[in-house]
């Protein structure tokens, strides 16, 4: 008997957690964002941050163009992970008007070495622990890393993504944003 309402507990979770995940599916759109995420973003692209050599840097100075902003940390192993593909992607696709820039989460000397590592070839800027509370204000419920905020040429962002962004789900909406 206790087996029995065990499994029975089990599958009732299984389906609530399932009806769950649906209704959370369904709330999105095509391209996978919720269109209560897509909106203005010239609150963010009005923003300065640090480099790794201290110079401001605003997010402006890329209006115009497709903004790749991405949060995290050189201690983010999935951060890490993907940072060679946004690499490859800023080489094929910056001379159409993409731009990644990083905000890192970070000491600017790990920063610095990390960027030489792998050769970095967008802006990696400090961001710092407020950072965090930066990408909460634009749909990071968990303030985790990566994340990542992609900015339309007009200024709205269009997605957001908890988690490492996978090569064709993010070539498919730079194709769309093109």
């Amino acid at each position: 008997m206790t087996k029995r309402r065990s499994i029975g507990i089990g599958l009732l979770a299984a389906g609530i957690l399932a009806l769950a995940a649906g209704l959370a599916w369904r709330q999105l759109g095509e391209d996978g964002v919720s269109p209560s995420t897509r909106r203005d973003g010239s609150t963010l692209m009005s923003l300065a941050f640090p480099d790794a050599d201290g110079r401001p840097q605003s997010l402006n100075q890329w209006n115009g163009k497709v903004l790749v902003v991405n949060f995290w940390a050189t201690w983010c192993e999935p951060c890490r992970e993907e940072m060679p593909r946004f690499i490859k992607l800023q080489d094929r696709y910056g001379k159409e008007g993409l731009q990644f820039v990083g905000i890192a989460i970070d000491q600017a000397d790990k920063v610095k070495q990390f960027a030489s590592d792998i050769h970095l070839n967008y802006p990696a800027l400090l961001g710092g622990y407020g950072a965090i509370e930066l990408s909460k204000t634009l749909g990071n419920q968990y303030g985790a890393l990566p994340f990542t905020v992609i900015v339309n040429r007009t200024g709205s962002i269009v997605y957001t993504k908890l988690g490492p962004v996978e090569d064709r789900q993010l070539e498919s909406i730079l194709a769309k944003l093109s």
